[in-house]
């Protein structure tokens, strides 16, 4: 039996050992605590491994090619990257190659890792200050995986750009489109904490007391990390599983952190708006520029009415929406001892929505990428960054740090 604490709600809850393909759910908030799988070593590794597989070949071939009047323009996955940096957006650049091909392999990498120190006893034995290093890492850079946000707009791209040009896709292409679905079915199957549990596994039998109380009451402190539970004290401690800093449930500091953040990525949120996100020179003519809004309104007055509304609900509603949700959230959490249960589960599901959705905001700027990587035919046609795809890009990181710094567990009482 394990005792583990809601990192939504805050509420500690007896779990028994989970009989294969079982899984436990918190009794108040229904978030999810832990699960068994049937095979919980074999599947991730063997996701993990194809997904690497893929990886390379989506790097060793050309992943799209662009042809206008005989002249063709062909681009690797890190030449989009590259021809970023060549403009000057350097922190576009640092984004991209990050989020999309950096972080996914060290990820993969690390992963196998761990589970290989699960099957051996002895690395298991000898490494364990690098395993714990690695385990916090990669619960660090999950959020920050985009390789699904970043085939989408590759998609949305190829609209885009076939209405100027023939567009051929590449054996990257079809590797990287394998290789996202592979990526996203290996994190969905490999169990962090399970991880923690079988390479560190910790009696908790003292933990039994607090099973069934809040951390609302100041009763125990959970790591956000690993998730070992710890008496509760006023003093800062550390984990004593992973070496975390315990944070202590203050939910006013809490607010003053989310709203920071919030209230940037809406000083952002105007400039991103207003300024040119790309612009386009055709047959040596000036430079045109197109902002969020009249991309949209272009791809609509050319019939493609699906990637406009991508673009517009990705963009521009959502964006908006999420701030708004947010905002109300974290108005609503001052008046949590005066909210019904019904009414924090509400808020609850709308913070899960408002955190989930956050992330396909990035679409954008991947669209932005890959037009300038690949639309570079001096005198016939080029296509390069503007300001706001920087702005842009600070307002959808802000509202995701917003989101994720955000202790849910201030809306119940």
């Amino acid at each position: 039996m394990s005792i583990i604490s809601c990192h939504e709600c805050g509420i500690a809850s007896d779990v028994e050992r989970l009989k294969a393909g079982e899984v436990a759910r918190c009794p108040r908030c229904h978030s999810h605590l832990l699960s068994s799988d049937r095979d919980p070593v074999q599947g991730p590794v063997c996701y993990a491994l194809a997904s690497l597989i893929a990886f390379a070949a989506s790097l060793a071939y050309p992943f799209m090619s662009f042809s206008i009047q005989g002249i063709t323009q062909q681009i690797s996955l890190y030449q989009a990257a590259k021809v970023l940096a060549n403009f000057g957006n350097d922190t576009l650049s640092v984004l991209l190659i990050s989020s999309v091909l950096v972080l996914p392999a060290i990820y993969l990498i690390c992963l196998l890792y761990l589970y290989f120190c699960i099957s051996n006893r002895e690395l298991k034995q000898f490494t364990t200050g690098l395993q714990i290093k690695t385990l916090k890492f990669l619960t660090r850079i999950k959020p920050w995986l985009l390789v699904d946000v970043f085939l989408i707009g590759v998609l949305v791209s190829l609209v885009k750009i076939s209405a100027l040009a023939d567009v051929s896709m590449g054996i990257s292409f079809w590797a990287f489109a394998i290789f996202t679905c592979l990526m996203v079915k290996t994190i969905a199957t490999a169990d962090l904490f399970w991880v923690w549990q079988q390479l560190f596994p910790y009696d908790d039998t003292d933990a039994e007391q607090i099973s069934g109380h809040c951390v609302q009451d100041k009763n125990h402190l959970s790591c956000h990390v690993c998730g070992l539970i710890h008496q509760y004290t006023e003093n800062e401690i550390r984990c004593n599983r992973c070496a975390t800093r315990l944070h202590t449930f203050e939910p006013k500091q809490n607010l003053q952190v989310v709203w920071a953040f919030l209230l940037t990525s809406m000083v952002f949120y105007l400039p991103a708006n207003l300024y040119p996100m790309m612009y386009t020179s055709a047959l040596g003519s000036n430079s045109q520029g197109s902002t969020i809004l009249g991309g949209v309104i272009e791809l609509w007055e050319m019939g493609d009415y699906p990637v406009a509304l991508i673009i517009l609900f990705a963009s521009i509603l959502i964006p908006i929406a999420k701030m708004m949700s947010l905002s109300f959230l974290f108005w609503h959490a001052k008046r949590v001892q005066h909210m019904p249960f019904e009414a924090s589960y509400r808020y609850l599901k709308l913070y899960r929505v408002t955190e989930f959705i956050g992330r396909w905001s990035m679409i954008d700027i991947f669209v932005v990428a890959i037009l300038v990587a690949l639309v570079q035919i001096d005198g016939i046609m080029v296509i390069y960054p503007g300001p706001a795809a920087l702005y842009f890009a600070a307002v959808v990181i802000f509202t995701m740090l917003s989101a994720m710094t955000f202790d849910s567990r201030m809306m119940w009482r």
